[in-house]
């Protein structure tokens, strides 16, 4: 039987039309997915590379400034994501209107600009305004890109699409992590600063000449209308209740996740007396490495799932960190480097495994013209509150437990944090029950 994906979501998009998932189940990707999929992808390892770096210089810029690891997560959260996340809406729905190829290579200019000269900062207060720089930059690259790839890729193969984009994640982890932590240990922080802003400048001349932009709503058949106004885009999300536990998961899995990222590079070198370049290697390969392949074959699973119904996915994700959060826990907690290392390899694999999926339903659940603006307010919480709270709710715990904990307080708050993962896992349950309980009364 054929079921309106609209219909399982509550009829997010009433107002703008239908899309009609069954009508484009047997679809193949348009000619040129493939270079523009790794394309976008590039632009986005790029711009997690400007904006996971920082992490690994933690110790040197503290030292160098005499800061507080509270002052820290602020540099890593909140003064990048508030400028990153009221950015993306703006300008997402100028994506929605305009072309997104235009707005995707403006913010590769920028961010990586603002990147090179976070290496000139002579204080605090001028490294805080260079990283907003670099937020306002990367607030274009995302809705942007996730607007193309729907219109590259019909409904069934988008979490496969939307993960191999989520690889960026991990390639920009790796080249933050491993070569700003090279650089950083052998010519310092700044030299790591501007070396890893330069690519962004020559990917957007790739760009220029290679990313090709698709039409918009190529798989679904409904007719393409103006964008409404952003409210009426954010009543329809909120309306849709798959789509309101999708945004509230979100926003628990990106706080823990930015949370533990910014801060575990700094737990290996205080903790286990890693060097710099040591520790890039060590969440490279933990991380980034076994990350990137746990999210592909993630994506892949709840492609096979959204065959049967958008529901199983969603509980797949539901289930997955309750295998994986006690190993990380211990993994925190252990004495030993090695006994460390065997714990976090099962976390690791599951780090980026709920990303792609979520990205892909966010596109599949919404009407064309909406399509930029929902990935922009999806990533307007999950950044807000994920990106700036994360880190810095990290720091602060830090702080307080060094008084009891000396030297582990890191370790213990970052185990404590790592819990908030069950409040996103206990939304993507919620979402996937909604889906299921509309498309019954669907049927």
């Amino acid at each position: 039987m054929n079921i309106n994906v609209n219909d399982q979501a509550g009829n997010f998009g009433d107002s703008a039309g239908v899309t009609d998932v069954t009508a484009s189940i047997d679809r193949q990707p348009l000619d040129g997915h493939r270079s523009a999929l790794i394309l976008l992808m590039l632009a986005y390892a790029l711009s997690m590379c400007d904006r996971m770096i920082l992490s690994i210089l933690f110790p040197e810029i503290k030292a160098e400034f005499a800061l507080s690891d509270t002052q820290l997560g602020l540099l890593g959260g909140v003064s990048f994501a508030l400028f990153y996340a009221t950015m993306g809406l703006p300008i997402a729905r100028l994506s929605d209107q305009y072309s997104r190829k235009r707005i995707i290579l403006a913010s590769l200019v920028i961010f990586s600009l603002m990147t090179a000269f976070c290496g000139l900062a002579v204080g605090f207060i001028s490294l805080l305004l260079m990283r907003i720089g670099v937020g306002i930059g990367e607030a274009g690259v995302n809705p942007a890109s996730h607007s193309i790839i729907a219109d590259y890729f019909p409904p069934q193969r988008r979490a496969l699409a939307m993960s191999i984009l989520m690889l960026g994640g991990s390639i920009g982890m790796i080249l933050g992590f491993v070569g700003g932590g090279i650089v950083a240990e052998h010519h310092g922080w700044r030299a790591a600063m501007v070396v890893v802003g330069v690519p962004g400048l020559l990917l957007a001349v790739v760009m220029l000449k290679m990313l090709k932009e698709p039409a918009r709503g190529t798989f679904e058949t409904q007719a393409s209308e103006p964008p409404p106004p952003l409210l009426t885009t954010a009543r329809a999300m909120w309306q849709n209740p798959a789509m309101r536990h999708l945004i509230f998961g979100s926003i628990a899995v990106g706080m823990m996740s930015y949370g533990l990222t910014q801060w575990l590079p700094t737990f290996f070198m205080r903790a286990h007396d890693l060097s710099q370049s040591q520790t890039g290697m060590l969440i490279a390969g933990l991380f980034g490495i076994s990350g990137a392949i746990g999210g592909l074959v993630a994506g892949k699973v709840f492609d096979r799932l959204a065959a049967r119904g958008f529901q199983y996915g969603m509980w797949m994700i539901a289930i997955v960190p309750f295998f994986t959060m006690p190993f990380f826990i211990m993994g925190l907690l252990a004495d030993e480097l090695t006994t460390a290392i065997v714990l976090f390899i099962i976390p690791g694999f599951a780090a980026n495994y709920a990303m792609g999926a979520t990205l892909a339903m966010v596109q599949t659940l919404s009407p064309i013209n909406m399509r930029a603006v929902s990935s922009a307010i999806m990533m307007l919480f999950v950044n807000l509150i994920g990106m700036g709270l994360g880190p810095l709710l990290v720091g602060v715990l830090s702080d307080l437990l060094t008084h009891r904990y000396g030297e582990d307080a890191l370790g213990v708050a970052l185990a404590c944090f790592s819990l908030v993962g069950m409040w996103g896992a206990l939304h993507a349950w919620l979402c996937g029950r909604a889906l299921a309980t509309q498309k019954t009364q669907s049927v």
